[in-house]
Protein backbone atom coordinates (compact mmCIF):
# COMPACT_ATOMS: atom_id res chain seq x y z
CA UNK A 1 0.00 0.00 0.00
CA UNK A 2 1.08 3.32 -0.87
CA UNK A 3 2.58 5.60 2.34
CA UNK A 4 0.54 8.08 0.85
CA UNK A 5 -2.81 6.92 1.45
CA UNK A 6 -1.94 6.10 5.16
CA UNK A 7 -2.77 9.06 6.15
CA UNK A 8 -6.05 8.20 5.35
CA UNK A 9 -6.41 5.80 7.48
CA UNK A 10 -8.28 6.01 10.92
CA UNK A 11 -6.14 4.62 13.55
CA UNK A 12 -21.24 -15.00 11.11
CA UNK A 13 -20.85 -16.96 7.99
CA UNK A 14 -21.82 -20.56 8.14
CA UNK A 15 -18.63 -23.07 7.10
CA UNK A 16 -19.46 -24.94 4.19
CA UNK A 17 -18.91 -28.68 4.55
CA UNK A 18 -16.37 -31.07 2.89
CA UNK A 19 -13.05 -32.97 3.14
CA UNK A 20 -9.64 -31.09 2.34
CA UNK A 21 -7.84 -32.79 -0.53
CA UNK A 22 -4.10 -33.62 0.86
CA UNK A 23 -0.92 -31.55 1.41
CA UNK A 24 -0.41 -28.64 3.23
CA UNK A 25 -3.63 -27.15 3.28
CA UNK A 26 -4.90 -30.35 5.43
CA UNK A 27 -2.00 -29.96 7.52
CA UNK A 28 -3.19 -26.59 8.56
CA UNK A 29 -6.65 -27.99 9.57
CA UNK A 30 -5.05 -30.56 11.63
CA UNK A 31 -2.73 -28.79 13.24
CA UNK A 32 -5.10 -25.70 13.74
CA UNK A 33 -7.31 -27.86 15.36
CA UNK A 34 -4.84 -29.14 17.96
CA UNK A 35 -3.07 -26.02 18.71
CA UNK A 36 -3.66 -24.85 21.99
CA UNK A 37 -3.56 -21.99 23.09
CA UNK A 38 -4.36 -19.90 19.48
CA UNK A 39 -2.65 -16.32 18.98
CA UNK A 40 0.59 -15.70 19.95
CA UNK A 41 3.45 -18.18 20.57
CA UNK A 42 6.23 -17.58 22.88
CA UNK A 43 8.30 -15.08 21.20
CA UNK A 44 12.05 -15.25 20.89
CA UNK A 45 13.45 -11.81 22.82
CA UNK A 46 14.13 -9.36 20.10
CA UNK A 47 17.63 -7.40 20.59
CA UNK A 48 19.07 -4.44 19.90
CA UNK A 49 21.41 -5.60 16.67
CA UNK A 50 23.84 -3.08 14.72
CA UNK A 51 23.73 -2.79 11.02
CA UNK A 52 26.41 -4.38 9.53
CA UNK A 53 26.84 -1.33 7.05
CA UNK A 54 27.46 1.27 9.56
CA UNK A 55 27.21 -0.27 13.16
CA UNK A 56 23.61 1.91 13.37
CA UNK A 57 20.76 0.16 15.31
CA UNK A 58 17.95 -0.24 12.32
CA UNK A 59 16.67 -3.61 13.63
CA UNK A 60 16.03 -5.68 17.01
CA UNK A 61 16.32 -9.28 16.19
CA UNK A 62 16.62 -12.60 18.35
CA UNK A 63 19.89 -13.71 19.55
CA UNK A 64 22.27 -15.17 16.73
CA UNK A 65 20.70 -12.95 13.29
CA UNK A 66 22.47 -10.31 11.76
CA UNK A 67 21.92 -7.88 9.07
CA UNK A 68 23.22 -5.22 6.49
CA UNK A 69 21.03 -2.65 5.08
CA UNK A 70 21.61 -1.06 1.67
CA UNK A 71 20.23 1.53 -1.09
CA UNK A 72 19.33 3.73 1.61
CA UNK A 73 17.88 6.76 0.18
CA UNK A 74 18.17 8.99 2.92
CA UNK A 75 21.15 9.87 0.79
CA UNK A 76 21.54 10.03 -2.83
CA UNK A 77 22.14 6.36 -4.48
CA UNK A 78 23.26 6.47 -7.81
CA UNK A 79 23.15 2.93 -9.91
CA UNK A 80 25.40 1.60 -12.72
CA UNK A 81 23.20 2.92 -15.55
CA UNK A 82 23.41 6.53 -13.83
CA UNK A 83 19.76 5.85 -12.48
CA UNK A 84 19.04 8.32 -9.53
CA UNK A 85 17.49 5.21 -7.22
CA UNK A 86 13.77 6.65 -6.06
CA UNK A 87 12.13 5.74 -2.52
CA UNK A 88 8.99 3.66 -1.99
CA UNK A 89 10.95 0.34 -2.03
CA UNK A 90 8.27 -2.24 -2.19
CA UNK A 91 7.21 -5.86 -3.22
CA UNK A 92 10.23 -7.73 -4.23
CA UNK A 93 11.51 -11.43 -5.38
CA UNK A 94 14.74 -13.67 -5.26
CA UNK A 95 16.38 -15.17 -8.09
CA UNK A 96 20.11 -17.62 -7.79
CA UNK A 97 22.81 -16.63 -9.42
CA UNK A 98 24.98 -19.33 -10.51
CA UNK A 99 27.83 -17.48 -8.52
CA UNK A 100 25.84 -17.99 -5.51
CA UNK A 101 24.91 -14.32 -5.48
CA UNK A 102 20.96 -13.24 -5.48
CA UNK A 103 19.90 -10.96 -7.63
CA UNK A 104 16.34 -8.84 -6.15
CA UNK A 105 14.03 -7.45 -8.63
CA UNK A 106 12.39 -4.51 -6.28
CA UNK A 107 9.30 -2.17 -6.98
CA UNK A 108 9.20 1.10 -6.45
CA UNK A 109 5.32 2.52 -5.84
CA UNK A 110 5.80 6.13 -7.73
CA UNK A 111 2.47 7.45 -7.94
CA UNK A 112 1.73 11.10 -10.40
CA UNK A 113 2.99 11.96 -13.08
CA UNK A 114 6.60 13.00 -13.67
CA UNK A 115 9.82 12.08 -15.04
CA UNK A 116 10.46 8.46 -15.45
CA UNK A 117 13.66 7.52 -13.46
CA UNK A 118 16.57 5.70 -15.49
CA UNK A 119 17.59 5.06 -19.19
CA UNK A 120 15.68 2.98 -21.56
CA UNK A 121 12.16 4.03 -23.32
CA UNK A 122 9.47 4.03 -20.51
CA UNK A 123 6.10 2.47 -20.68
CA UNK A 124 4.40 5.70 -19.91
CA UNK A 125 6.52 8.62 -20.60
CA UNK A 126 4.96 10.80 -17.87
CA UNK A 127 5.12 7.98 -14.94
CA UNK A 128 7.67 7.86 -12.09
CA UNK A 129 7.12 4.00 -10.99
CA UNK A 130 8.92 0.77 -12.22
CA UNK A 131 11.42 -1.52 -10.64
CA UNK A 132 15.00 -1.56 -10.46
CA UNK A 133 17.58 -4.94 -10.48
CA UNK A 134 20.36 -5.33 -8.02
CA UNK A 135 22.56 -7.94 -7.38
CA UNK A 136 23.82 -8.90 -4.11
CA UNK A 137 26.00 -11.06 -1.87
CA UNK A 138 23.88 -13.40 0.44
CA UNK A 139 25.33 -11.06 3.42
CA UNK A 140 23.79 -7.72 1.58
CA UNK A 141 26.88 -6.46 -0.08
CA UNK A 142 25.98 -4.88 -3.56
CA UNK A 143 27.35 -6.20 -6.54
CA UNK A 144 25.52 -4.67 -9.58
CA UNK A 145 22.45 -2.35 -9.83
CA UNK A 146 20.28 -0.71 -12.77
CA UNK A 147 16.60 -0.11 -13.82
CA UNK A 148 15.07 -2.75 -15.53
CA UNK A 149 11.45 -1.36 -16.03
CA UNK A 150 10.39 2.39 -15.46
CA UNK A 151 7.40 4.73 -17.00
CA UNK A 152 5.21 2.62 -14.66
CA UNK A 153 3.23 3.78 -11.49
CA UNK A 154 1.96 2.34 -7.74
CA UNK A 155 4.33 -0.77 -8.72
CA UNK A 156 3.24 -2.04 -5.36
CA UNK A 157 3.68 -5.68 -4.97
CA UNK A 158 3.82 -8.46 -7.34
CA UNK A 159 5.16 -12.34 -7.71
CA UNK A 160 8.49 -14.58 -8.36
CA UNK A 161 7.72 -16.88 -11.89
CA UNK A 162 9.29 -20.14 -11.41
CA UNK A 163 10.48 -20.04 -15.46
CA UNK A 164 13.03 -16.58 -14.01
CA UNK A 165 10.70 -13.80 -13.91
CA UNK A 166 8.68 -11.08 -11.95
CA UNK A 167 5.74 -10.43 -12.51
CA UNK A 168 5.38 -6.30 -10.85
CA UNK A 169 1.71 -4.81 -10.44
CA UNK A 170 0.46 -1.14 -10.83
CA UNK A 171 -1.93 -0.50 -7.80
CA UNK A 172 -3.78 2.02 -9.35
CA UNK A 173 -6.21 2.66 -12.17
CA UNK A 174 -4.87 5.87 -13.41
CA UNK A 175 -4.10 7.07 -16.51
CA UNK A 176 -5.35 10.46 -19.24
CA UNK A 177 -8.62 8.78 -19.41
CA UNK A 178 -9.53 9.10 -15.32
CA UNK A 179 -10.12 11.52 -13.23
CA UNK A 180 -8.01 12.79 -10.54
CA UNK A 181 -7.13 10.09 -7.44
CA UNK A 182 -6.52 10.30 -3.75
CA UNK A 183 -4.06 12.68 -4.31
CA UNK A 184 -6.36 15.35 -6.22
CA UNK A 185 -3.87 15.52 -8.37
CA UNK A 186 -4.39 15.73 -12.89
CA UNK A 187 -3.73 13.17 -14.37
CA UNK A 188 -3.96 14.86 -17.25
CA UNK A 189 -0.13 14.73 -18.41
CA UNK A 190 0.00 11.20 -18.38
CA UNK A 191 0.06 9.44 -21.90
CA UNK A 192 -1.30 5.67 -20.81
CA UNK A 193 -3.58 3.57 -19.36
CA UNK A 194 -2.55 2.34 -15.75
CA UNK A 195 -3.40 -0.69 -13.67
CA UNK A 196 -1.69 -3.25 -14.93
CA UNK A 197 0.63 -5.93 -14.41
CA UNK A 198 4.22 -6.43 -16.31
CA UNK A 199 6.51 -9.38 -16.64
CA UNK A 200 10.78 -8.25 -15.80
CA UNK A 201 12.95 -10.71 -16.16
CA UNK A 202 15.64 -11.89 -13.45
CA UNK A 203 18.14 -10.23 -15.32
CA UNK A 204 17.87 -8.03 -18.03
CA UNK A 205 14.81 -5.25 -19.08
CA UNK A 206 10.97 -6.27 -19.08
CA UNK A 207 9.63 -5.50 -22.56
CA UNK A 208 7.05 -2.44 -21.41
CA UNK A 209 4.35 -4.67 -22.43
CA UNK A 210 1.43 -4.89 -19.78
CA UNK A 211 -0.34 -7.64 -19.67
CA UNK A 212 -4.15 -6.26 -20.40
CA UNK A 213 -6.06 -8.72 -19.99
CA UNK A 214 -4.85 -10.03 -16.33
CA UNK A 215 -7.47 -7.01 -15.69
CA UNK A 216 -6.91 -2.68 -14.94
CA UNK A 217 -8.00 -2.58 -11.25
CA UNK A 218 -5.42 -2.19 -8.31
CA UNK A 219 -3.73 -4.59 -8.19
CA UNK A 220 -1.51 -5.47 -5.44
CA UNK A 221 0.30 -8.92 -5.99
CA UNK A 222 0.35 -12.35 -7.78
CA UNK A 223 1.06 -15.80 -7.38
CA UNK A 224 1.38 -18.58 -10.06
CA UNK A 225 0.28 -22.05 -9.67
CA UNK A 226 2.83 -24.24 -12.26
CA UNK A 227 0.28 -27.10 -12.45
CA UNK A 228 -2.77 -25.28 -13.68
CA UNK A 229 -0.97 -22.27 -15.01
CA UNK A 230 -3.25 -19.57 -13.54
CA UNK A 231 -1.79 -16.47 -12.16
CA UNK A 232 -3.92 -15.57 -9.18
CA UNK A 233 -3.92 -11.88 -8.40
CA UNK A 234 -5.07 -9.53 -5.31
CA UNK A 235 -6.42 -6.19 -5.63
CA UNK A 236 -6.34 -3.43 -3.06
CA UNK A 237 -9.15 -1.37 -3.34
CA UNK A 238 -9.24 1.15 -0.57
CA UNK A 239 -12.11 2.43 0.11
CA UNK A 240 -14.26 -0.49 -1.73
CA UNK A 241 -14.69 -3.82 -1.50
CA UNK A 242 -11.63 -6.01 -3.49
CA UNK A 243 -11.79 -9.15 -5.27
CA UNK A 244 -9.42 -12.02 -5.50
CA UNK A 245 -9.09 -13.13 -8.96
CA UNK A 246 -7.52 -15.40 -11.50
CA UNK A 247 -5.82 -15.03 -15.03
CA UNK A 248 -5.44 -17.85 -17.26
CA UNK A 249 -2.56 -16.99 -20.17
CA UNK A 250 -3.42 -18.49 -23.68
CA UNK A 251 -0.71 -20.78 -23.33
CA UNK A 252 0.68 -22.30 -19.90
CA UNK A 253 3.58 -19.96 -19.16
CA UNK A 254 5.83 -23.27 -18.00
CA UNK A 255 5.96 -24.33 -21.91
CA UNK A 256 6.00 -20.80 -23.44
CA UNK A 257 8.44 -19.37 -20.76
CA UNK A 258 6.80 -16.06 -20.54
CA UNK A 259 3.35 -14.87 -19.21
CA UNK A 260 1.60 -14.05 -22.44
CA UNK A 261 -1.48 -11.42 -23.06
CA UNK A 262 -4.93 -12.24 -24.46
CA UNK A 263 -6.45 -14.64 -21.61
CA UNK A 264 -9.06 -15.15 -19.72
CA UNK A 265 -9.69 -13.39 -16.09
CA UNK A 266 -11.97 -14.38 -13.43
CA UNK A 267 -13.12 -13.30 -10.36
CA UNK A 268 -13.94 -16.12 -6.57
CA UNK A 269 -17.37 -16.25 -5.37
CA UNK A 270 -18.90 -18.67 -3.09
CA UNK A 271 -20.62 -21.82 -4.13
CA UNK A 272 -23.90 -20.76 -3.23
CA UNK A 273 -23.11 -17.84 -1.00
CA UNK A 274 -23.78 -14.58 -3.90
CA UNK A 275 -21.86 -11.55 -2.54
CA UNK A 276 -20.13 -13.01 0.49
CA UNK A 277 -18.70 -10.51 3.05
CA UNK A 278 -15.89 -12.48 3.76
CA UNK A 279 -14.21 -8.79 4.83
CA UNK A 280 -16.43 -9.60 8.00
CA UNK A 281 -15.64 -11.54 11.11
CA UNK A 282 -15.40 -15.09 10.21
CA UNK A 283 -15.67 -18.35 12.35
CA UNK A 284 -11.89 -20.18 13.26
CA UNK A 285 -11.04 -22.31 10.35
CA UNK A 286 -14.16 -20.89 8.03
CA UNK A 287 -14.30 -23.17 4.99
CA UNK A 288 -16.12 -22.12 1.55
CA UNK A 289 -16.22 -24.18 -1.87
CA UNK A 290 -15.51 -21.40 -4.55
CA UNK A 291 -16.33 -20.80 -7.78
CA UNK A 292 -15.26 -18.10 -10.63
CA UNK A 293 -16.83 -15.99 -12.73
CA UNK A 294 -15.59 -14.25 -15.78
CA UNK A 295 -14.87 -10.65 -16.63
CA UNK A 296 -15.85 -10.08 -19.86
CA UNK A 297 -14.31 -6.40 -20.44
CA UNK A 298 -11.27 -6.95 -17.94
CA UNK A 299 -9.28 -3.90 -20.08
CA UNK A 300 -11.45 -0.67 -19.91
CA UNK A 301 -10.15 2.68 -21.74
CA UNK A 302 -12.72 5.54 -21.18
CA UNK A 303 -13.79 8.45 -23.17
CA UNK A 304 -11.41 11.26 -22.98
CA UNK A 305 -10.27 14.70 -24.70
CA UNK A 306 -6.54 15.10 -24.29
CA UNK A 307 -5.62 17.80 -22.30
CA UNK A 308 -9.05 17.91 -19.81
CA UNK A 309 -9.81 16.39 -17.26
CA UNK A 310 -11.11 12.66 -18.30
CA UNK A 311 -15.35 12.73 -17.06
CA UNK A 312 -14.72 9.03 -15.72
CA UNK A 313 -13.96 9.34 -12.16
CA UNK A 314 -11.03 7.58 -10.19
CA UNK A 315 -14.12 5.40 -7.91
CA UNK A 316 -15.78 5.23 -11.10
CA UNK A 317 -12.60 3.40 -12.82
CA UNK A 318 -11.95 1.60 -9.79
CA UNK A 319 -14.63 -0.60 -9.03
CA UNK A 320 -15.44 -1.27 -13.26
CA UNK A 321 -13.88 -4.45 -13.32
CA UNK A 322 -14.61 -5.80 -9.53
CA UNK A 323 -18.36 -4.69 -10.59
CA UNK A 324 -18.94 -6.90 -12.95
CA UNK A 325 -17.68 -10.07 -10.67
CA UNK A 326 -19.61 -8.77 -8.06
CA UNK A 327 -22.55 -8.29 -10.33
CA UNK A 328 -22.76 -12.39 -10.67
CA UNK A 329 -21.99 -12.93 -7.25
CA UNK A 330 -18.12 -12.16 -6.36
CA UNK A 331 -17.03 -12.48 -2.61
CA UNK A 332 -16.15 -9.46 -0.67
CA UNK A 333 -12.86 -8.99 0.73
CA UNK A 334 -11.03 -6.51 2.69
CA UNK A 335 -7.90 -4.93 1.24
CA UNK A 336 -6.15 -8.08 -0.24
CA UNK A 337 -2.68 -7.39 -0.37
CA UNK A 338 0.32 -9.74 -0.15
CA UNK A 339 0.09 -13.28 -1.75
CA UNK A 340 2.78 -16.60 -2.12
CA UNK A 341 1.89 -19.54 -3.78
CA UNK A 342 3.00 -23.23 -1.83
CA UNK A 343 2.57 -26.42 -2.88
CA UNK A 344 -1.08 -26.09 -4.17
CA UNK A 345 -2.16 -23.55 -1.95
CA UNK A 346 -2.31 -19.79 -2.32
CA UNK A 347 -1.86 -17.72 1.39
CA UNK A 348 -2.91 -14.03 0.35
CA UNK A 349 -3.33 -11.16 3.47
CA UNK A 350 -6.81 -9.28 3.82
CA UNK A 351 -4.98 -6.05 5.83
CA UNK A 352 -8.42 -4.77 7.35
CA UNK A 353 -10.41 -8.12 7.17
CA UNK A 354 -12.16 -9.73 10.16
CA UNK A 355 -14.03 -6.63 12.05
CA UNK A 356 -17.67 -5.76 11.78
CA UNK A 357 -19.24 -5.85 8.24
CA UNK A 358 -19.07 -2.66 6.08
CA UNK A 359 -22.27 -1.41 5.11
CA UNK A 360 -20.58 0.71 2.34
CA UNK A 361 -17.59 2.24 0.74
CA UNK A 362 -14.50 3.51 3.30
CA UNK A 363 -12.59 6.47 1.87
CA UNK A 364 -11.38 7.37 4.76
CA UNK A 365 -10.59 4.25 6.95
CA UNK A 366 -10.63 1.75 4.40
CA UNK A 367 -12.78 -0.56 3.53
CA UNK A 368 -12.84 -3.23 6.46
CA UNK A 369 -13.25 -3.00 10.11
CA UNK A 370 -10.44 -5.33 11.51
CA UNK A 371 -6.89 -5.93 11.90
CA UNK A 372 -6.09 -8.53 8.95
CA UNK A 373 -6.90 -12.11 8.06
CA UNK A 374 -4.95 -14.69 6.41
CA UNK A 375 -6.54 -16.52 3.85
CA UNK A 376 -5.35 -20.15 2.02
CA UNK A 377 -6.74 -21.48 -1.35
CA UNK A 378 -6.29 -25.10 -2.07
CA UNK A 379 -5.81 -25.01 -6.33
CA UNK A 380 -6.74 -28.56 -5.97
CA UNK A 381 -9.68 -29.22 -3.61
CA UNK A 382 -11.13 -25.52 -5.54
CA UNK A 383 -11.53 -24.24 -1.48
CA UNK A 384 -10.69 -21.24 0.89
CA UNK A 385 -10.01 -21.37 4.12
CA UNK A 386 -9.56 -18.56 6.64
CA UNK A 387 -6.26 -19.37 8.49
CA UNK A 388 -5.67 -16.34 10.77
CA UNK A 389 -7.93 -13.36 12.07
CA UNK A 390 -6.09 -10.87 14.33
CA UNK A 391 -8.28 -10.48 17.66
CA UNK A 392 -7.20 -7.02 18.00
CA UNK A 393 -4.21 -4.00 16.71
CA UNK A 394 -1.41 -5.74 19.57
CA UNK A 395 -1.60 -9.15 18.32
CA UNK A 396 -1.32 -7.99 14.60
CA UNK A 397 -1.98 -5.30 12.97
CA UNK A 398 -2.60 -4.96 9.55
CA UNK A 399 -0.64 -7.74 7.55
CA UNK A 400 0.77 -6.39 3.78
CA UNK A 401 3.24 -8.90 2.36
CA UNK A 402 4.15 -12.14 3.00
CA UNK A 403 6.34 -14.74 1.99
CA UNK A 404 7.08 -18.48 2.97
CA UNK A 405 10.33 -19.58 4.37
CA UNK A 406 11.66 -23.36 3.25
CA UNK A 407 9.85 -24.81 6.47
CA UNK A 408 6.45 -23.44 5.18
CA UNK A 409 6.36 -20.63 7.69
CA UNK A 410 4.72 -17.63 6.69
CA UNK A 411 6.29 -14.38 7.18
CA UNK A 412 4.01 -11.38 7.34
CA UNK A 413 4.94 -7.55 7.31
CA UNK A 414 2.93 -5.55 9.03
CA UNK A 415 1.24 -1.98 7.91
CA UNK A 416 0.60 0.11 10.26
CA UNK A 417 0.62 3.72 11.91
CA UNK A 418 2.62 2.68 14.79
CA UNK A 419 5.56 -0.24 15.38
CA UNK A 420 5.98 -2.46 12.51
CA UNK A 421 7.07 -5.79 13.06
CA UNK A 422 7.84 -8.86 10.82
CA UNK A 423 5.60 -11.35 12.69
CA UNK A 424 5.70 -15.50 11.64
CA UNK A 425 2.82 -17.46 11.36
CA UNK A 426 3.11 -21.10 11.79
CA UNK A 427 0.97 -24.13 10.33
CA UNK A 428 -1.04 -24.28 13.27
CA UNK A 429 -2.02 -20.48 13.19
CA UNK A 430 0.01 -19.26 15.99
CA UNK A 431 1.92 -15.52 15.41
CA UNK A 432 5.58 -14.60 16.85
CA UNK A 433 7.70 -11.60 16.76
CA UNK A 434 10.56 -11.40 14.05
CA UNK A 435 12.00 -8.55 13.57
CA UNK A 436 11.19 -4.91 15.08
CA UNK A 437 11.92 -1.67 13.13
CA UNK A 438 13.59 1.01 14.95
CA UNK A 439 14.68 3.00 12.28
CA UNK A 440 15.44 6.50 13.14
CA UNK A 441 16.29 9.62 10.49
CA UNK A 442 20.06 11.08 10.74
CA UNK A 443 18.61 13.67 12.30
CA UNK A 444 17.38 11.19 15.36
CA UNK A 445 13.92 11.33 14.22
CA UNK A 446 12.30 8.12 15.05
CA UNK A 447 10.77 6.28 11.55
CA UNK A 448 9.10 3.12 13.87
CA UNK A 449 6.00 3.24 11.52
CA UNK A 450 7.47 3.17 8.27
CA UNK A 451 6.10 -0.27 6.85
CA UNK A 452 7.78 -3.65 6.26
CA UNK A 453 7.28 -4.93 2.56
CA UNK A 454 8.95 -6.87 -0.32
CA UNK A 455 9.82 -9.79 1.91
CA UNK A 456 11.45 -12.71 0.54
CA UNK A 457 14.11 -15.34 0.97
CA UNK A 458 17.03 -16.44 -1.40
CA UNK A 459 16.37 -19.47 -2.91
CA UNK A 460 18.75 -21.28 -0.53
CA UNK A 461 16.59 -20.13 2.29
CA UNK A 462 19.75 -18.43 3.79
CA UNK A 463 19.10 -14.42 3.81
CA UNK A 464 15.70 -12.60 4.02
CA UNK A 465 15.22 -9.40 2.16
CA UNK A 466 12.96 -6.78 3.33
CA UNK A 467 12.20 -3.32 2.75
CA UNK A 468 11.48 -0.48 4.00
CA UNK A 469 8.58 1.12 1.95
CA UNK A 470 8.88 4.64 2.65
CA UNK A 471 10.18 7.98 0.62
CA UNK A 472 13.10 7.32 2.52
CA UNK A 473 13.38 3.64 1.18
CA UNK A 474 16.21 0.80 2.10
CA UNK A 475 16.39 -2.86 1.51
CA UNK A 476 17.57 -5.32 4.49
CA UNK A 477 18.77 -8.27 4.00
CA UNK A 478 18.87 -10.71 7.14
CA UNK A 479 20.33 -13.76 8.15
CA UNK A 480 20.87 -16.23 10.93
CA UNK A 481 19.44 -19.66 12.87
CA UNK A 482 16.28 -19.27 11.29
CA UNK A 483 15.16 -22.89 12.32
CA UNK A 484 15.85 -21.94 16.40
CA UNK A 485 12.93 -19.24 15.80
CA UNK A 486 10.71 -21.95 13.76
CA UNK A 487 10.90 -19.91 10.21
Amino acid sequence: MSIERRTFLKGSAAVAGGVLAGGPFQGFVAAQAAAAPRGHRPSPRLLAIPDLRDGKVRLHLPKGFAYRSFHDTEFPVVLDDGTSLPGRHDGMGAFKRRNGNIVLVRNHELNNPGAPFGPGTPYDAMAQGGTTTVEVTRYGQVVEAYTSLNGTMMNCSGGIMPWGSWVTCEETVNGPDVGPDFTRTSKIPLTKPHGFVFEVPARGQSDREPITHAGRFAHEAVAFDPKDGYLYLTEDNFAFPSGFFRYRPPRHPMKSGRLQDGGRLQMLAVKGRPNLNLAASQPRRATYDVTWVDIDDPAPTFPYTPGQTAPTTNDQALVYVGDQGRGQGAAYFSRLEGQVYDDNVVYFCSTQGGGAAETGPDSVGGYGNGFGQVWAYHTRANKLQLIYESPNRETLDFPDNVTTSRRGTLVLCEDNVDDNYLRGLSRGGQLWDIALNRLTSSTGVPRFNDEFAGSTFSPDGHTLFVNIQASRGMTFAIWGPWHRIGV
